[in-house]
């Protein structure tokens, strides 16, 4: 039987003295609170990320089933096959070492903002795919029904289509919104101090890599349950009675 070694949650990183009750004073901090911060990071990074990809998934995905604008649609594609085809921990190199030379304004960008942006960016290509399938999966009636009542094509997506496509996806994209704070973990490549990197770091500064472990995947384990539970509970409200849901193509 292995011996834990739990209380290392509780050692100040200074000096590796155990503090009574886990949260020391000052400027110095345990290794509980360390893991803390981390996990506000990871917080910090997935829901910025997540509102980035339903803003711009939604406005790809609308654009690639509007029926008189090729030239939008072709743009809602190319968006889609570039952001979901190339790996998340390239994109975010990419953003990090590339792209600030390429565009010199970047430089002063903090990492966390390039992270967000990579990790938004490759997920609202999943939501645009989502998206798109919800929306064509809607009776053509509904559409005709709204050009009848003389609505512009905005006030239809609006008012019509729009409404009825998100309660559609609402399960893949409870699954996304899950996925998005696991995919955060590769920010720890350009050291955001998330979960991750507290793991690697303070798993080699204590040796306790075990114990360290399992209380980052705890921390992950209670972010993606959360999730669920919100998107869950935003699913009841929003559901129609009688409505078949269809899980469209998410990229899964």
């Amino acid at each position: 039987m292995a011996n834990w070694r739990w209380e290392v949650f509780c050692q100040n990183t200074i000096d590796n003295e155990v503090v009574a009750g886990c949260f020391a004073s000052g400027r110095d901090q345990t290794y509980l609170q360390w893991m803390l911060q981390a996990w506000g990071w990871t917080v910090s990074v997935s829901v910025s990320a997540l509102l980035l990809a339903l803003i711009v998934g939604s406005i790809i995905g609308t654009m690639r089933t509007l029926p008189d604008s090729p030239w939008l649609v072709r743009f809602g594609n190319a968006w889609v096959e570039l952001f979901r085809n190339i790996p998340l921990l390239v994109q975010i190199f990419l953003w990090y070492f590339v792209l600030p030379k390429l565009i010199p304004p970047m430089k002063s960008f903090p990492p966390f903002i390039l992270v967000v942006c990579a990790l938004g960016f490759f997920t609202s290509s999943r939501i645009a795919e989502q998206l798109r399938s919800g929306l064509q999966a809607l009776p053509r009636g509904q559409r005709y029904a709204g050009m009848a009542l003389g609505l512009t094509t905005t006030q239809y997506y609006r008012y019509v289509l729009l409404p009825m496509a998100y309660r559609i996806i609402m399960p893949p994209l409870t699954s996304e919104s899950m996925n998005i704070f696991k995919n955060s973990a590769v920010a720890f490549a350009v050291s955001i101090p998330e979960l991750t990197q507290f793991y690697l770091q303070a798993g080699e500064e204590t040796s306790a890599q075990i114990e360290i472990y399992i209380g980052v995947v705890i921390l992950y384990v209670i972010s993606a349950m959360t999730i669920n539970r919100i998107m869950t509970f935003i699913e009841r409200k929003i559901r129609v009675p009688g409505m078949v849901v269809a899980t469209g193509s998410g990229g899964h």
